[in-house]
């Protein structure tokens, strides 16, 4: 890896933390370069420009995030009802909620057609019905897929009661 390379992967860790600290709309160039210690433009040597820092930001997020939900499931595959609540426990705890509240602003942006929250908001929702389906364990591959679908939806339901003060509505409901 090139120097250069090297320190852009730097960087993308320290964009990521702060994305998840200030989320998206706290996320000016201004703000984004000072939380990773560099001029505005000297992040641009870095990056392509805004969108590619936001991007990139975004999917060392997601990264960050598989890695946490790899570690909360064992290495067998599941039944659909056993996966998702497991994975509710953990996306609707405390120490995980940033990510849900960068994924729920993340995803309206993507809802108004925003970029590059439209393409990177539908490449991380591929990526996790993929890994939601690699961890079922339905019949076929067809069965994965729609359950992966069926689990990915529960699970952002979920958050989304969460998000709007519904803490009480989900006690039990998982």
């Amino acid at each position: 890896m090139s120097r250069h390379a090297e320190r852009r992967e730097q960087l993308l860790d320290k964009v990521a933390d702060h994305l998840l600290v200030a989320g998206i709309a706290g996320s000016s160039l201004r703000p984004l370069a000072e939380a990773v210690g560099l001029s505005d433009r000297m992040l641009l040597y870095y990056f392509k420009d805004k969108e590619d820092v936001i991007a990139g930001g975004l999917a060392r997020v997601a990264e960050r995030l598989t890695v946490r939900l790899e570690a909360a499931t064992a290495s067998t595959q599941m039944p659909l009802d056993q996966l998702r609540s497991r994975l509710a426990d953990l996306l609707l705890d405390d120490a995980i909620w940033p990510y849900m509240q960068l994924w729920l602003e993340m995803a309206s942006l993507s809802a108004r057609g925003e970029e590059p929250f439209r393409t990177v908001g539908k490449s991380l929702g591929e990526h996790f019905l993929e890994w939601g389906s690699a961890q079922l364990a339905s019949a076929n591959e067809a069965d994965r897929a729609r359950d992966a679908v069926h689990l990915l939806a529960s699970l952002e339901g979920l958050v989304l009661l969460k998000s709007l003060g519904l803490d009480e509505a989900l006690r039990g409901a998982y």
